[in-house]
């Protein structure tokens, strides 16, 4: 399965859950089980967003982007986080109305049992989403697997509220779990926004990856320094420039082969790389 093809996977997943999960809140009365089809709802929203996105990131470069369509899902996932952070915030104030205005919950079997399948679906897709999202580097895709899981989590919280509502009787767990799983939901959008905007604003990589560039670069003996070491991430692209040092009576065709198979090298440590280096006599002054 594809990138593509596992993001619609995800589209078609969430729809068919929402419905069940409307009409299960409605016959009800449920406020917890309603916020689940509102979380649910801006997951569909957001796999669409990734299916898009991700389509518009495999575009090869061309004279508007230079540098390729990857940034398409940093965006991606950063619209997703906010969509997520909403949801929350709608289940937070339609569960206060609620408390002030009093619960009335039925049927609790249905949805008790409408709970406990979302959960299921949604484990099974997300670890699928995760699983091609780490292969294929994908971002967007990581993002959709994330709101899966924590619609996982959000799913499994009513399912315990609506049994611990159904064993005491109390009506006030159900907007209590409902609030409970929307702060569950805004760590996890707070944790989507801060790693889809290290990419948009051009943060380098890990300093584990640049420790790899760098073990490349000292493994050449005719390489006396460098400098300008400059990396980011775009997509699922590494993108990386770096100035390298060597004699300066060293031949122009030798030092043209010396750079290319350096590009070689540190390209082969990642999937998808994009990177330029500038040869400079050891003379130069930095």
């Amino acid at each position: 399965m594809n990138k593509q093809q596992a993001a619609i996977l995800s589209v078609i997943s969430n729809s068919v859950l929402i419905i069940f999960k409307i009409i299960a809140g409605i016959s009800m009365n449920s406020i917890s089980v309603i916020s689940e089809a509102i979380h649910s709802s801006l997951d569909l929203l957001a796999s669409i967003i990734a299916f898009f996105s991700i389509k518009k990131a495999v575009i090869p470069e061309d004279n508007d982007h230079p540098f390729g369509h990857g940034k398409y899902e940093n965006v991606s996932s950063f619209v997703e986080a906010i969509l997520i952070l909403i949801a929350a915030v709608l289940i937070i104030y339609e569960s206060t109305k609620k408390i002030i205005s009093g619960v009335q919950v039925d049927h609790i079997g249905s949805g008790v049992i409408v709970m406990l399948i979302s959960s299921v679906v949604n484990l099974f897709i997300s670890l699928s989403l995760f699983k091609i999202s780490k292969k294929t580097n994908s971002l967007a895709l990581e993002a959709d697997a994330y709101h899966l899981l924590t619609d996982v989590f959000t799913s499994l919280g009513v399912f315990a509220g609506l049994i611990l509502l159904k064993i005491t009787g109390i009506k006030l767990l159900d907007p209590i779990s409902a609030i409970l799983v929307a702060f569950l939901i805004i760590k996890t959008s707070v944790d989507l926004i801060k790693k889809s905007m290290v990419d948009l604003v051009d943060s380098s990589l890990p300093n584990e990856d640049i420790q790899k560039i760098i073990a490349v670069i000292k493994s050449y003996p005719e390489i006396t320094n460098y400098h300008k070491l400059r990396t980011r991430k775009s997509g699922e692209t590494v993108e990386i420039d770096v100035h390298l040092l060597i004699d300066g009576n060293t031949s122009l065709i030798n030092a043209h082969n010396l750079s290319n198979e350096i590009e070689e090298q540190v390209s082969s440590l990642f999937k998808s790389c994009y990177i330029v280096v500038h040869i400079e006599p050891e003379t130069t002054d930095m």
